[in-house]
């Protein structure tokens, strides 16, 4: 009896404690929303849905052959983490942007991809029965159909690997091969409502509570510039890590009646926070205050830090609505200083010049508007149908050639149908400085099967990818620690278009002549010609 009484007890205990085990949190969601007021009267916003799996860790690619581990999320998005299983991804990032991010006006964004279009780059483990381009192969498929995005489009033609610029932002594990970089971008895929709705599904509770109740499309989508980004990689103390963010840039001024720059959750987002995601473990809404202390903040924050304005949502039970208005201002008046860049080390401007459609020149403008010395990875990649004249490169510095300004040059040139053209290189730019890049490139002739339906337009070119790099005190470029990625506009080339409406035009005279001739010839074969004769008028008897 008293050994049946043990062994009940130790069961009982048995249970607790695996009880106590499951309790212990393995996946933890964070929201957050920064809303930021721009000098030129817009508003920045930036959603972000931080998950995270403790002690988890990225397939080895070595595995693939065998079977995986069943894997068991709870708010970890289901659909995402069976990807990067099944192609065994060690880090991700994808954003789809709409719209030019405008640096001298805005400042750096929150998140550092802002191009526009679509760009995916990810870190994977060589080895394994399937290749790394294999998998990369799958993986753009795979996310075409999660985000109901183009992505397909990103193949072997516009896939590079520019190690130098898109370093792993988180850890990668040492395995028995090393990891390899895939990048590319398509710049005339924009983001929408189709990309949206996949995008909410992600989320432990979608878009019925919390934050992400404020993603509102039909506002989200009338902003100057929107984007979204999912972001993989692995945290050596956390684990993997999602990070699902939106973007986006709001002109209040613009959509109010009197002028006002004044916003409110429902003047710009077209909702408010009913109630608060009940598996979030934080949920809080960080507001940027202005320079100007002629504003007010409604409701009072939690706490505000320097400049931060913080709320906290979780302990909240009744909606939520933020506003910020400007009493003693009647209407909104642009800066007149609007192009002031103290606040942006480098600026830069990129044109493709030349009204050939076979030659032209590419132009890059960088100044430096610090006054210490600038190191700047510098990365073009263009599709096939572009080619650079590596030997016209030039670089000028105030009106004199400075070819010692560029260093660490790697060209991969193209091969027609097959590889897009990369070139990567570090610049440094003197303190105060601006320095003019030039080169000259070449425009394929296509053939008329591989224009696109508007040929007329021209084809989109991905905008060029600027890295600042930190230089320690001996002068040395610190790869570990970097600036924000700069992003430049897309370019449009036009390339040599036959004009598709002369064969239309040949076949409808063709046909016209070939329907003359025919029916002329089978109306003299087919008719019977008889000779009719008539007589002469003759008189009525009738008539008197």
């Amino acid at each position: 009896m008293l050994a049946g009484w043990r062994c009940g007890a130790c069961f009982t205990l048995a249970i607790w404690a695996t009880l106590g085990l499951a309790a212990v949190p393995r996946e933890r969601f964070q929201e957050s929303l920064i809303i930021r007021p721009l000098h030129d009267g817009k508003v920045s916003s930036q959603f972000s849905f931080l998950t995270s799996v403790q002690d988890a860790t990225p397939r080895n690619p070595e595995t693939l052959g065998l079977e995986d581990d069943s894997q068991h999320y709870t708010v970890f998005p289901l659909a995402l983490g069976q990807i990067l299983r099944e192609y065994a991804i060690t880090e991700m990032h994808l954003t789809l942007n709409a719209g030019k991010w405008n640096y001298d006006q805005w400042g750096y964004p929150n998140e550092a991809g802002v191009g526009t279009g679509a760009e995916l780059w990810a870190w994977m483990g060589d080895g394994g029965l399937a290749t790394v381009d294999q998998r990369w192969q799958g993986l753009r498929n795979a996310l075409a159909g999660l985000f109901c995005a183009s992505l397909g489009s990103l193949d072997e033609q516009r896939t590079t690997s520019p190690v130098l610029t898109f370093a792993p932002e988180g850890l990668l594990p040492n395995w028995t091969r090393p990891h390899q970089l895939r990048h590319a971008s398509l710049p005339s895929e924009h983001v929408c409502t189709e990309n949206l709705t996949p995008f909410l599904k992600l989320l432990p509770c979608k878009s019925q509570s919390g934050i992400a109740s404020l993603l509102n499309p039909h506002q989200l989508f009338d902003a100057d510039w929107h984007g979204m980004g999912v972001h993989v990689w692995l945290d050596p103390i956390e684990g993997v890590k999602v990070r699902l963010t939106f973007q986006s840039v709001f002109d209040p001024v613009r959509n109010s009646l009197g002028g006002r720059r004044d916003w409110s959750f429902t003047s710009i987002f077209g909702r408010t926070i009913e109630k608060h995601c009940p598996v979030a473990q934080t949920s809080s809404i960080q507001i940027e205050l202005p320079d100007d202390k002629s504003y007010t903040l409604s409701p009072e924050p939690t706490r505000v830090d320097v400049n931060i304005a913080l709320f906290d949502l979780v302990n909240r039970t009744e909606p939520f609505e933020a506003a910020m208005q400007w009493l003693g201002e009647a209407t909104f008046e642009y800066p007149l200083n609007a192009g002031d860049l103290s606040h942006m080390p480098l600026s830069v401007r990129r044109t493709l010049r030349g009204s050939s459609q076979a030659r032209g020149q590419l132009s890059v403008v960088l100044t430096n508007n610090w006054p210490t010395e600038m190191h700047v990875i510098y990365l073009e990649t263009m599709p096939w149908l572009l080619q650079f004249y590596l030997h016209t490169l030039r670089i000028y510095c105030n009106g004199e050639p400075c070819d010692h300004l560029i260093s660490n040059i790697s060209y991969t040139p193209p091969v027609p149908h097959a590889r897009p053209t990369m070139f990567q290189s570090v610049l440094t730019v003197p303190p105060k400085t601006t320095i003019y890049l030039t080169i000259d490139v070449s425009k394929s002739f296509l053939r008329y099967t591989e224009h696109p339906p508007d040929a007329q337009r021209g084809w989109d070119l991905p905008p060029a990818v600027l890295v600042p790099l930190r230089v320690r005190e001996n002068q040395t470029i610190d790869q570990g620690t970097r600036y924000p990625r700069i992003y430049t506009p897309i370019l449009l080339v036009d390339l040599a278009t036959p004009d598709f409406s002369m064969p239309y035009n040949v076949i409808i005279l063709s046909c016209t002549l070939i329907t003359l001739i025919f029916g002329s010839v089978f109306n003299l074969l087919t008719r019977k010609f008889v000779v009719v004769q008539l007589d002469g008028p003759t008189k009525d008897k009738n008539i008197n």
